[in-house]
């Protein structure tokens, strides 16, 4: 079979699939918070300003921006307290992007562009950061790089046709779940103890669980190929 004659048959059908499980969510991130009342009212006050769906994505990296300079330059307990804040702030944002981009009737074309690319910068400015804090900054690089190709792994599996699969042990919110519960107790143990157990335990898992994560979805996508039969 000449693959050729193939592809400008098949690519117009993967591209309106890939569209009609956006529209149908199934290629959306499920995220419990998103149901909660602040977060309705937060979302639909935002889409009735001006403020637009890729500039609050860019507000995210401000954030981890923030989050990032604390660890760097005042590591403190009330350094680490503001960092956790800091990615609390960025989790947010990454929340409301999205829902007044769909529940608010925001969406534009480059919708997709800002809902990934912010996400990998906000990922590596924490991670990276957090290596360094710890004085390993060769696995904070690493964990960053796991963490990106999580996410690439993830589209890789959407644009073969697949809906994207959001499953970890540590996908984004993980990831962002134990820099801040690392960030938190880590506050503790400084000012008690003057050790970074807790940012170096951190560091360790964010990297490894980013790595098997992406074990785990590549496995998954393989599962579902199989599955599928040949295509030609």
């Amino acid at each position: 079979m000449n693959d050729a004659d193939d592809l400008p048959h098949a690519e117009p059908l993967a591209d309106e699939d890939r569209r009609s499980r956006d529209e149908a969510g199934e290629n959306r991130r499920p995220v419990a918070a998103r149901s909660a009342g602040w977060a309705q009212r937060s979302a639909a006050w935002l889409a009735r300003t001006d403020v637009t769906p890729n500039q609050i994505s860019v507000v995210s990296i401000l954030f981890a921006a923030a989050g990032a300079a604390l660890l760097l330059w005042w590591p403190t307990p009330a350094g680490l307290i503001g960092c956790a804040l800091a990615i609390q702030g960025r989790l947010i944002c990454n929340l409301l992007d999205g829902m007044v981009a769909v529940e608010g009737g925001k969406k534009s074309a480059l919708g997709a562009l800002y809902n990934e690319f912010p996400d990998r910068v906000a990922d590596s400015l924490l991670i990276v950061a957090l290596g360094y804090a710890v004085g390993w900054p060769a696995l904070g690089w690493f964990g960053a790089l796991a963490a990106a190709l999580t996410a690439y792994v993830r589209v890789s599996g959407g644009a073969l046709g697949l809906v994207q699969s959001f499953r970890g042990p540590m996908a984004k919110q993980h990831r962002m779940a134990v820099m801040t519960a690392a960030c938190l107790i880590g506050a503790g143990e400084l000012a008690w103890a003057g050790s970074q157990w807790a940012l170096q335990v951190a560091c360790t898992v964010i990297a490894a669980g980013s790595v098997l994560t992406c074990i785990t979805r590549t496995q998954g996508i393989a599962r579902q190929l199989t599955a599928a039969g040949p295509t030609c």
